[in-house]
């Protein structure tokens, strides 16, 4: 893993901006803080900072190979899970490698087939690859987006970075954010390649960005196709299972001490029960983390979302298992910490979280990282198996929306609930959410014969996969990044997802429950309550003292009338919202209490240029 970020001008000598190059670079400390490098020469300039996870000592970078023509210089942040089987194959074409790193890999993969190159890769993945032979540079980033990359175009080049803060810091970008930004920020939704911040845009998921001379240009390398499914139920299992395996293996390896995230679902806990058996194989026992909240176990109130507590599966699995493992618990005060919200913050560089249930993540990669430097996650098995109370609510099914939005509303309420009416207004985040799904499903290629629900599931499932997905594991990688932590997500290997995708829902819920391909695949590695359990979302505290203080921190901020958060919100909405005796304690109006909080904790970090009109 790593951070990565340059600049291309082709009117200037990058030599000359090494202060700028190394503000650029600084901004990602976090993600590398094993190791530094830059790169300048004529009209581009890389830098890099690095997290050591495979050949420490050999896979520094920027990474560079002399040619007759000119250097070819690379800069990488991610995995290449199948870099052994490219490093033999480009050893028997006569390349002869210097390090054991995955870098190498792909750097000589590149001067062996070109930009043909993303297309041989498994794994997640964003680099930056300067062909001084062409003045051409690439940027390139994984099937499904796990590893962020950002790029804005300029008069004479581009600049770019793993995230919005390394291209800000470079004087010619400006930190300024439209009404279209601030929609993106507030209707939970991810729209392809926007990234909120004015003239900055996203490299979309499966696509090369080419710069050159002439200008830049796209090129997608893979997408979610539409695709018949001939297994029958018995080879679909079996399939699913042998993936699987196969994915678990990969991940797996690293030179540096690894660990599972264990929450008691379905997800986790056969990916946790999975990396056990391989690894118990090699005379090692896994290690395994869990979050937990103070006397939430003892005092667990079931809702709609939630019917369980989290901490009595996750000891199931971990006897069964026989993992290392330990629970992380949490309690109101650092969950509220004003100073957690900063780093969360920093780490987004946007106010788009989700409450507590960003802070507790950060807090449990924090405390995580303290002993281990990957993490495998059980992310994304519900974007793949169907695993949502939505993929099971009529109401969902059918509405002509985003079907995750039509939960989040019955659950949370109204996301706009203590903007300013006028802000509202403006935004129209109706009618943007009504654009982006019917962009989203228009996208949805039907298979021919394939009944109503088919279809109608199938859309379900693409959305679900190409833009939900994408705000979870963007989340996943900010936070886990922030403190250094590596976390893998075996659920996005993209064979898995081509695989699971085109499996007909009859089959995905053959049994009428969530994930039933799944569940089957390793029904043996699993105790029985949690082959039993019903799907709980990540978990969130339910502590009144949690929500006292967001109420306090609010008062605190009503008190600062010229604070510049109530020129998007409403003043007297928002000291409803927090009133003693007013509703803090329900999902709506806690959310937004703490919406508030991240808003003005941006707006004080960033001070970015809001046009609203």
């Amino acid at each position: 893993m790593c951070g990565i970020t340059g600049w291309v001008s082709f009117d200037r000598e990058l030599r000359a901006e090494d202060a700028t190059l190394h503000a650029m670079t600084g901004t990602m400390a976090c993600r590398g803080p094993d190791d530094s490098g830059i790169w300048a020469e004529g009209p581009a300039a890389l830098g890099h900072r690095r997290l050591a996870i495979i050949d420490l000592p050999g896979g520094r970078q920027p990474m560079t190979v002399d040619t007759p023509d000119g250097p070819v210089v690379l800069v990488y942040s991610g995995e290449t899970y199948n870099f052994t089987e490219l490093r033999r194959e480009l050893t028997d074409r006569g390349h002869r490698f210097t390090t054991r790193s995955d870098t190498e890999v792909v750097l000589r993969g590149y001067l062996e087939w070109g930009e043909a190159l993303p297309e041989r890769l498994n794994g997640m993945y964003a680099f930056a690859l300067w062909d001084a032979r062409t003045d051409t540079l690439l940027l390139v980033r994984d099937r499904m987006g796990i590893k962020p990359l950002y790029y804005a175009p300029t008069d004479d080049g581009v600049l770019f970075g793993s995230e919005p803060k390394a291209v800000l810091a470079n004087p010619l970008a400006r930190p300024r954010v439209r009404l279209d930004g601030l929609r993106e920020v507030f209707a939970l939704v991810k729209t392809p390649g926007h990234a909120v911040w004015d003239g900055l845009r996203e490299v979309e998921p499966g696509t090369v960005v080419t710069v050159d001379r002439t200008g830049v240009r796209t090129r997608v390398y893979w997408r979610l196709e539409t695709r018949a499914h001939t297994d029958d139920r018995a080879t679909t299992i079996a399939t699913v299972r042998s993936l699987l395996e196969d994915i678990v293996r990969r991940q797996l390896v690293a030179d540096v001490p690894r660990c599972t995230l264990l929450s008691g679902g379905l997800d986790s806990s056969a990916m946790t029960a999975l990396a056990a058996r391989q690894l118990a194989e090699q005379g090692e026992k896994v290690r395994s983390f869990a979050v937990d909240f103070a006397g939430q176990a003892d005092h667990f109130v079931a809702d709609e979302l939630r019917g369980t507590p989290d901490t009595p599966f996750v000891h199931d699995v971990v006897r069964t298992a026989g993992t290392a493992h330990q629970d992380i618990v949490l309690d109101a005060q650092a969950l509220a910490d004003p100073g957690v919200r900063e780093k969360v913050i920093r780490a987004r560089d946007l106010p788009t979280g989700f409450g507590d249930m960003d802070t507790s993540l950060y807090l449990l990669f924090r405390a995580i990282r303290e002993h281990s430097t990957v993490a495998l996650s059980g992310e994304s098995a519900d974007e793949v198996f169907g695993g949502y109370l939505q993929f099971f609510d009529e109401e969902a099914r059918t509405a002509d929306t985003f079907p995750w939005l039509v939960r989040f509303a019955r659950h949370f309420g109204e996301d706009a609930g203590v903007l300013r009416p006028e802000l509202t207004r403006a935004l129209d985040l109706p009618a943007y959410t009504a654009d982006g799904w019917r962009t989203a499903a228009a996208a949805v290629e039907r298979l021919d014969g394939e009944s109503d629900l088919e279809y109608r599931m199938r859309r379900m499932s693409h959305v679900h996969l190409t833009r939900f997905v994408r705000i979870l594991l963007d989340r996943k990688d900010r936070a886990s990044m922030a403190v250094g932590l590596e976390v893998r997500v075996p659920f996005c290997d993209h064979r898995l997802v081509e695989y699971v995708y085109n499996t007909p829902w009859a089959l995905k819920s053959f049994d009428g429950r969530e994930k039933s391909l799944l569940r089957e695949a390793t029904a043996d590695l699993l105790p029985r309550s949690v082959y039993d359990r019903v799907k709980s979302p990540y978990p969130s505290t339910q502590d009144p003292a949690y929500a006292t203080a967001l109420q306090d921190q609010v008062q605190d901020l009503l008190a600062r009338p010229s604070h510049p958060v109530f020129d998007l919100v409403d003043r007297e909405r928002l000291r409803r919202a927090a009133s003693p005796g007013g509703p803090v304690r329900t999902q709506a109006a806690r959310r937004s209490l703490e919406r508030t909080l991240d808003l003005a904790v941006w707006l004080d970090v960033y001070r970015p240029e809001l046009v609203l009109d």
